[in-house]
């Protein structure tokens, strides 16, 4: 038990961040980092060092936070988290947001590896080196499919109506 109180504290904080930059929710992350270390520490037998243990711990939090939100949807009829902050200038906040929108309506219509690997690098603030390891992949595959995730999406932003027309 006091090997697994090391991986811990060794890989808390990579778990969290890495569920942070899917989710954006300080509560939430912690949440879905405690239940990994806690699947993780039911399965540890099950671990035949392919990987990298923070490899495999980060594929545990990938896969409980997206049970999560499965869920989620069954249980919550809609989100309120499109409302700005009181200390926003709401003006500032609808320009923002209909770009944003925008964006993340590209993002949407990515196939993977593109959504996750553009997600990583951007949202969660990941090395290329780390999302290559998440795929199980070289530095070089992730560079590339970020560049490649990026032109795509620049691509589905400049024409005019190229959001609305969906899929």
């Amino acid at each position: 038990m006091a090997d697994f109180e090391e991986i811990y504290h060794l890989y808390f904080r990579d778990v969290y961040r890495f569920v942070y930059s899917l989710s954006r929710n300080e509560e939430l992350s912690e949440e879905i980092t405690q239940e990994t270390f806690f699947k993780a520490l039911k399965g540890i037998d099950g671990f035949k060092g392919n990987c990298k243990l923070s490899v495999w711990l980060c594929q545990i939090a990938k896969h409980t936070y997206f049970s999560h939100l499965e869920k989620q949807k069954r249980f919550l009829p809609e989100s309120r988290t499109d409302l700005p902050s009181p200390r926003e200038n709401l003006e500032d906040a609808l320009l923002n947001k209909d770009e944003t929108l925008r964006i993340h309506g590209a993002l949407h219509r990515l196939k993977e590896p593109y959504k996750e690997v553009f997600s990583l690098r951007v949202f969660g603030e990941l090395s290329f080196a780390q999302i290559g390891e998440l795929f199980e992949k070289s530095e070089g595959w992730a560079r590339v499919t970020f560049y490649r995730s990026k032109q795509k999406i620049q691509d589905m932003l400049k024409g005019d109506g190229a959001f609305e027309q969906g899929s």
